[in-house]
């Protein structure tokens, strides 16, 4: 394994800090950028988020063209406060509604690439606490003044809120550690120089996300390295050190589902290369236990690992977007 990608590719948001330079070069390479959020109940954080990087990347720096939440179906206030803060409001059922309907965070970030606009995509989680400009910006820095970049990737320290204005100082970054790193040592050693593989924010060019499959739940941060890994190489990623984010926790049985899923996607794609040979199918359901009056009780969730195909063998987004696949 090579240490050159580590050192060649990896980049701290301070590096692109002036956004008139960004802007420029943007505006030289006629591109248009789209800004994507993700939700699912974000009423807490939606407002700051949109205020901030509208206020920064849209009205005093023209550096992004669009900003657009895609939502799994909000049983609070975020659409409507998302709405009165100038996003662009739209809920994924709603998108492409003639096929089959799934709810996940990977659902949203692929039919954002039929909603928006831009050559280059940013997708940011809403549920960040120190939400600030340079979680776009730092992203999209090296898209802008690296040809050969066509995919960037966040990683930071990662304290945890664990209660009104209380920080553990870390804690963050449990299944990377414990699941997505071994895996990534034990089949593709190269992959481990990606420090957060499962952050939330990542930008690349529409030329990439139309041309792979996308999870629709926990395993879509890991698909995608993985098959861009596969199809454009390591040098086509880009990582930036974003500093610090600030998020809420969640508990270890969660963890445990995001795990399952993650694994389930890893060893599908395993399979699927013909890297590895499995005997029988794998299990759809992850099966935990609780303690009730004194009794174990066991409690299975149905993850079935579906995907979405790559956008551009959707008809009806080759028609919009003009693209043959």
């Amino acid at each position: 394994m090579t240490h050159n990608w580590l050192e060649k590719n990896t980049f701290h948001y301070s590096e692109f800090i002036d956004l008139y330079r960004l802007v420029e070069e943007k505006q030289k390479k006629d591109l248009k950028i789209s800004l994507c959020l993700p939700t699912l109940n974000e009423e807490k954080t939606i407002a700051k988020e949109i205020i901030i990087l509208k206020s920064e990347l849209m009205t005093r720096y023209p550096l992004v063209d669009e900003l657009i939440v895609i939502d799994s179906g909000s049983t609070d206030n975020t659409l409507d406060i998302a709405g009165s803060f100038g996003a662009d409001v739209y809920i994924a059922n709603e998108i492409l509604p003639d096929l089959d309907q799934f709810k996940g965070k990977g659902e949203n970030l692929w039919k954002a690439l039929y909603i928006a606009k831009g050559d280059i995509i940013v997708y940011i989680d809403a549920d960040i606490k120190n939400i600030h400009h340079r979680f776009a910006y730092g992203l999209i820095g090296p898209l802008l003044l690296n040809d050969q970049i066509k995919y960037t990737k966040a990683f930071y320290d990662r304290p945890i809120s664990i209660g009104k204005n209380k920080i553990r100082p870390t804690g963050g970054g449990r299944v990377t550690e414990l699941v997505i790193r071994p895996l990534f040592s034990l089949f593709f050693p190269e992959l481990t120089q990606i420090i957060q593989p499962l952050s939330g924010e990542y930008a690349g060019y529409r030329e990439i996300f139309e041309k792979i499959p996308f999870p629709i739940g926990y395993g879509v941060e890991t698909s995608m390295i993985l098959d861009i890994y596969d199809k454009w190489g390591l040098d086509v990623i880009a990582q930036v050190d974003l500093d610090r984010r600030i998020h809420r926790n969640q508990d270890t049985k969660a963890l445990g589902r995001m795990a399952f899923a993650i694994l389930k996607t890893f060893i599908t794609r395993q399979k699927r290369s013909g890297l590895i040979d499995l005997k029988q199918d794998l299990f759809d359901e992850i099966i935990q236990y609780n303690l009730v009056d004194n009794e174990y009780q066991p409690e299975a969730m149905q993850i079935k690992g579906l995907e979405r195909p790559p956008m551009i063998t959707i008809p009806e987004y080759c028609e919009k977007f003009a693209v043959s696949n």
